[in-house]
C-alpha cells in the first residue's frame, strides 16, 4: 500500500499547530463551523484557517505563535477580503494586547479554544463568497481524494 501524503506540512511551528488544533476544534464545537487549514488564496496569499459556517458565512483565522512571529507579518490584511470575518489566534501564554484591538482574537490551544474578541461582520459580496466556495469545495474533495487514492499524486 502507498504511504498517505503527510497532513502537516512542515511549515508550521508546533506550536502554530497545537493552535491550529485548537481553533479547528473549537469552531467545530461551539460554532458549528467545517474548517479548512492552509488554504491557497486568489491572490497569492495562503489562510491558516478558513471556516465556513452552517449559513455560509466564512471566517479566516490568521494564527501567530509568538510575538516575532505577529511582529513580522505584514501581510494578514490581504486575508479580510476573502471573508466575513476576519480573527488572530494565539496560544493561551502570548500577551493579548499585541493584536490590533479592532480585529477579532482567539486564544487556543491543542484542546479547544475561545474568542477573547468577536470579529466586525463585513460580508463578502456574492461574486467573491462564489469563487471561494466553489475553492473550498474542490480543495476539500482533492485533499479526500489524495487520502483515499495516494497514487493519483498530491493536490494544491
Amino acid at each position: 500500500m502507498a504511504e498517505l501524503p503527510p497532513i502537516i506540512d512542515l511549515r508550521q511551528s508546533p506550536t502554530a499547530l497545537r493552535v491550529q488544533r485548537g481553533v479547528m476544534r473549537f469552531l467545530r464545537a461551539a460554532h458549528d463551523f467545517c474548517c479548512y487549514a492552509e488554504v491557497p488564496l486568489a491572490n497569492g496569499r495562503r489562510a491558516d484557517v478558513v471556516g465556513v459556517g452552517p449559513k455560509g458565512e466564512i471566517w479566516i483565522v490568521e494564527i501567530k505563535s509568538s510575538l516575532i512571529d505577529f511582529q513580522v507579518d505584514h501581510k494578514w490584511p490581504a486575508y479580510k477580503e476573502f471573508c466575513d470575518r476576519f480573527f488572530f489566534a494565539k496560544p493561551p501564554e502570548l500577551d493579548p494586547d499585541i493584536f490590533p484591538f479592532d480585529e477579532g482574537l482567539i486564544s487556543a490551544d491543542g484542546h479547544d479554544g475561545a474568542i477573547l474578541r468577536m470579529s466586525a461582520d463585513t460580508p463578502l459580496p456574492g461574486a467573491r463568497r462564489r469563487a471561494l466556495m466553489l475553492k473550498l469545495t474542490r480543495l476539500g474533495a482533492d485533499r479526500i481524494h489524495t487520502l483515499m487514492d495516494p497514487e493519483t499524486g498530491n493536490f494544491p
